[in-house]
């Protein structure tokens, strides 16, 4: 009895060791350092170690750059609204860290530990809703009280009716009007508490406010942890790489970007070429007609090649084609337009291949107007055939009044 005991507890405590250790198995695969930032965000920028922020990370995505805003859209989730960035990088830079913008570099992203569903400052005004990304070191209770004149052109806003659409870059509001709607906009202070990962965020506008003004009911979506850099929304989960970022240890090597570029080799937005994003479109966004970077534009193409027409195509009614010269004949299989007219000079003949027709009279030439050939080669001798027998004529009649002026005289002799 004792032995089947002790054969229990030794089960027992086998079980759950084996539990134990691979808890903390999954724990130190999950926990991460800042590293990987550096490492998976190389491709896609510049790191470079920024006064009073240290590395911060410049993306190559083009002069028009926003964060919160290029290649991507909101989504309603458990936590709040969401922002699911087409980007094959945004799972780090919108959901971690804070944007600061410079006027000679752009925007730059500040690394940091706390995963969010988007760090931005959210405001209502009659009839719209808008965001900015939220600066390093800004508390939620700060930026709910901070005023916003001086940062107005980091804003954007769009209607309240289109905030959940896809395609939601086609219905930004202009710069010349957001800074009016700015100044009689108020905060939105609602908020979550994320008790897993002891974090508040900000949730956005309401989720009765924007089924009351699009008239349609809005399902949040739900948030599943992917297991690899990346996110993906599909079949109504909307999953993503969040892993628990360790701070640095002292203890261990501290992480550091692999290249490091110097401040001032950083070009600036417009200079800079766009790396290939490998921009992600998913099932949800099919209306949103997003541009892959690096895709070429024919219209735009430097040898100016225009591609071949299709097999049977008719050519183009605007190409002029060359004027021949007078004196050769080109061969034409069609014929020519009707609303064409020829104009031939005043004393040259046109070439006719085709015999005239036979009721048609021809004008008597006055007798002493010559007619012009077009071919003189072929009458010179039928000319001098006629002159040499009006002269041979014109002798015999001569020789003819001499004889008969003869045989006059004889008569009267």
């Amino acid at each position: 009895m004792k032995s089947k005991i002790k054969v229990l507890v030794l089960l027992i405590i086998v079980i759950i060791t084996s539990v134990v250790f691979t808890n903390r198995a999954s724990a130190q695969q999950t926990n991460v350092s800042f590293q990987v930032f550096y490492d998976q965000l190389s491709p896609y920028g510049e790191w470079v170690n920024y006064p009073n922020y240290g590395y911060v990370w410049i993306p190559d995505a083009g002069s028009d750059f926003i964060p919160y805003s290029t290649q991507g859209h909101w989504i309603l989730t458990d936590f709040g609204w969401t922002w699911m960035s087409d980007y094959s990088w945004g799972w780090a830079p919108f959901h971690y860290g804070r944007w600061n913008y410079d006027h000679l570099y752009g925007w730059f992203w500040v690394p940091d530990n706390v995963w969010g569903p988007a760090w931005v400052s959210w405001r209502r005004a009659d009839g719209y809703y808008g965001w900015a990304p939220m600066e390093p070191g800004i508390s939620l209770s700060a930026s709910f009280g901070r005023g916003y004149d001086s940062h107005n052109d980091h804003w954007i806003f769009v209607r309240d009716r289109d905030i959940d659409r896809a395609d939601l870059n086609h219905y930004y509001i202009s710069r010349t009007d957001q800074d009016q709607i700015v100044r009689r906009s108020s905060v939105i202070n609602s908020t979550y508490v994320d008790s897993r990962r002891h974090t508040t965020y900000v949730t956005g506008p309401a989720r009765a406010d924007i089924q009351k003004v699009t008239g349609r009911q809005v399902n949040p979506v739900a948030i599943q942890d992917n297991n690899k850099p990346g996110q993906d929304l599909s079949n109504g989960q909307f999953r993503i790489y969040r892993p628990e970022v360790m701070e640095n240890n002292d203890k261990e090597k501290k992480p550091a970007p692999s290249r490091i570029t110097n401040l001032k080799d950083v070009k600036q937005p417009s200079e800079r070429k766009v790396t290939n994003q490998q921009v992600k479109v998913n099932s949800t966004n099919n209306n949103k007609a997003g541009q892959q970077p690096n895709t070429v534009n024919p219209q735009k193409n430097s040898n100016n090649v225009k591609p071949l027409p299709p097999p049977n195509s008719n050519p183009p009614q605007n190409i002029k084609r060359e004027r021949q010269p007078d004196n050769v004949k080109t061969l034409n299989t069609t014929p020519p337009p009707q609303n064409i007219k020829k104009q031939q000079p005043d004393n040259v003949k046109a070439l006719n291949t085709t015999p005239p027709p036979q009721n048609i009279k021809r004008e008597q030439q006055p007798n002493n107007v010559k007619t012009l050939n077009t071919n003189p080669s072929q009458n010179t001798g039928k000319e001098k055939h006629s002159n040499t027998a009006k002269s041979s004529k014109k002798n015999k009649k001569e020789q003819q009044k001499k004889s008969n002026a003869a045989e006059d005289i004889k008569k009267l002799e």
